[in-house]
């Protein structure tokens, strides 16, 4: 599954070569220049949506971007509960089933590695929509093209993580695709229950990446280009004590603001719980909602390198 300019299935970040990011990003900025020019580029395909986790902006993004390239879509929005899992089928199973009804398979799954099982069954490609706490790669596609539409650069960045980045999938993706580009600093901003895990950390030692950990967020706001916020994810906490113990622990208000560099933005996966104030969304600087409209832009440009 590795890849440099290719792409079968899309499973976790490191596949992605610099050069195959910079490709997507090429033809993501082409689709949002003039995104009827590639409407009916997929006439005819079929893309299946299978989802074990609620979703909201993954699912309905990979949709409208299956529409727009004139393709069409199915699928179900809670698969544990409403397919034959209930039943006791496994993900295996179903995935050769369904694999012969779809041209592309984009999976939603509470169990990290359950992509990459998917992907050794699948006669068609697999595109990995989070699994558990594991990767989200397709979500750390459109953070970085964000970061590169924002900021109009990547290498030189200095980005701060905040919240929980022990599950959280897209922090993890993201900073995997980070370590690709030149002169990157990173800051891990957690309490110890929900710090970076050790892999992550050797990786960018690994690629010769500086990064440091600290629980102290007001002291990283200064030197930041980019605050990447998370939620602290209570579903992923078998111990409620735990969760009510770091929620709530870091907040981006008004006083974050002054705070932080005039041209530096405020980055969120969404949902978001408490961790944003309402009232930051006035701010020049509150990336997340145009974050999440480039989640169209990139996942139509990575279907149309899958299947056109």
């Amino acid at each position: 599954m590795a890849v440099g300019s290719r792409l079968r299935h899309v499973i976790e970040s490191q596949q992605f070569s610099r050069s195959l990011l910079e490709d997507l990003f090429a033809r993501s900025d082409e689709i949002k220049r003039d995104p009827h020019r590639f409407s009916g580029r997929l006439n005819g395909q079929v893309m299946a949506a299978l989802f074990y986790e609620p979703s909201t902006r993954t699912r309905l993004s990979f949709e409208a971007a299956m529409m727009r390239l004139g393709g069409q879509t199915m699928g179900t929005d809670n698969a544990r509960e409403f397919s034959s899992a209930a039943k006791g089928e496994t993900l295996e199973d179903t995935i050769r089933i369904v694999s012969g009804y779809a041209d592309v398979i984009v999976v939603r799954h509470n169990e990290e590695g359950a992509a990459k099982r998917a992907a050794a069954v699948s006669s068609v490609p697999i595109i990995n929509a989070g699994d558990g706490p594991g990767q989200h790669p397709t979500q750390a596609l459109l953070d970085l093209y964000t970061i590169k539409d924002e900021l109009n650069r990547i290498d030189g960045i200095r980005v701060a993580m905040v919240g929980d980045l022990a599950n959280g999938r897209t922090v993890r993706s993201l900073t995997y695709l980070l370590s690709k580009f030149k002169d990157i600093q990173l800051s891990f901003v957690a309490p110890p229950l929900v710090a970076m895990r050790d892999d992550l950390k050797a990786h960018l030692d690994e690629h010769h990446v500086p990064w440091v950990e600290t629980e102290d967020l007001e002291s990283v706001l200064p030197e930041v280009d980019v605050v990447y916020m998370t939620r602290i994810q209570k579903e992923r906490f078998a111990d409620p004590a735990a969760y009510e113990a770091v929620k709530g622990i870091y907040r981006i208000d008004k006083g974050s603001l002054e705070l932080m560099r005039k041209y530096a933005i405020v980055m969120h996966p969404l949902p978001r719980v408490d961790e944003i104030a309402p009232e930051v969304d006035a701010d020049a600087r509150a990336a997340y909602f145009r974050q999440a409209r480039n989640g169209l832009h990139v996942r139509m440009a990575l279907l149309d390198r899958l299947l056109a």
